[in-house]
């Protein structure tokens, strides 16, 4: 893909305001689009697929990544993340082995007795997913530092926000296991 952020006329930092970035998309979309004089079929379509890269954080610092031609490399879990997601599988395995027994309960009288387990299990993986948000959230919020730090030099910055990047990775996928869950329970 070509530069995301120069195809929407977007400054390249990692702190995009939500606003500005539709704005942009907005106007852009608008000049490209096919029924517009001028327009192009094919250009519009890489302008969505900007707008798609910029507007979810872990893509956006992805593509940034690229752009700066920083190498891609595993980034190790640390202590607190695998805290979090040694409570995610067992969750997860809960919800499977519980749907198992749901899916078996033929009398109204069986599935009535399974209402406890399944309450527990939504509490469990809603306050999981809560929990998952505002860590998410404040990695978010530091955003704007890294953009700082980029503008000022700094050199190790690349490797911090490679290491952001990875984690909110992490953290949407984990979003979207649990709310798959939370939906498979409905």
């Amino acid at each position: 893909m070509s530069n995301a952020f120069a195809l929407l006329g977007l400054p390249r930092i990692a702190a995009l305001d939500d606003e500005a970035l539709q704005q942009a998309w907005l106007a852009a979309s608008r000049s490209a689009h096919p029924d517009q004089p001028g327009g192009d079929a094919a250009h519009a379509a890489e302008i969505n697929s900007a707008y798609e890269t910029l507007q979810a954080p872990e893509k956006r610092l992805k593509h940034l990544l690229d752009l700066h031609a920083v190498p891609w490399r595993t980034v190790p879990i640390d202590e607190a993340m695998m805290s979090l997601f040694s409570k995610m599988g067992p969750a997860l395995q809960s919800v499977a082995a519980f749907l198992k027994r749901k899916q078996t309960a033929t009398s109204a009288l069986a599935k009535a007795l399974l209402a406890p387990d399944e309450m527990r299990l939504r509490e469990q993986l809603e306050s999981l997913g809560t929990t998952l948000d505002s860590e998410r959230t404040a990695l978010l919020a530091d955003l704007p530092a890294f953009d700082s730090r980029l503008s000022a030099g700094d050199t190790t910055a690349l490797t911090d926000l490679q290491i952001l990047q990875a984690r909110l990775a992490y953290f949407g996928k984990w979003q979207a296991q649990v709310r798959e869950a939370l939906l498979s329970l409905m």
